[in-house]
């Protein structure tokens, strides 16, 4: 029976190349690892601009108390199509499944009298587990 092989040194002009080979290679790994939130942020913005998808965490809703309903009416002035608006606006908050926002969505469009309505969805991380079991026992999976 033959006992375990014994390797052969590398020549000392190689060894170098050895450590530095595996320095660099660390080197590689550390950049990418540090360059992963960066890297990842292009893959997806060129994803986006490839297919015209949304990348979600683009946009943002912001929650704003004011004093009173004349101080939310400057706040909430807008452009739409060239023209500054001062409508006042209703917010309607629809609690749902995730997998009914499609469904919610394409139905709102339908009905809605603007151009292109508002409509957002942001997931429920935590709340009142009675309430979210209530969402769970009325809203149909299907």
């Amino acid at each position: 029976m033959e006992g375990p092989r014994q390797r052969c040194p590398l020549p000392p002009a190689a060894q170098g190349w050895a450590r530095a080979g595996r320095g660099t290679a660390l080197l590689v790994l550390a950049l990418l690892v540090l360059l992963h939130p960066l890297l990842r942020a292009l893959a997806l913005q060129l994803h986006s601009a490839v297919t015209g998808s949304y990348v979600p965490g683009t946009h943002s809703v912001v929650f704003v108390t004011c004093l009173n309903e004349h101080i939310a009416r400057d706040i909430a002035r807008y452009f739409w199509k060239g023209e500054l608006e001062e409508s006042t606006e209703i917010l309607l908050l629809v609690k749902t499944r995730t997998s009914k926002i499609g469904e919610l969505s394409n139905y709102v469009r339908s009905i809605h009298p603007f151009e292109i309505p508002e409509i957002i969805s942001l997931p429920i991380e935590q709340g009142n587990p009675a309430y979210l079991r209530w969402i769970e026992e009325n809203v149909p999976r299907h």
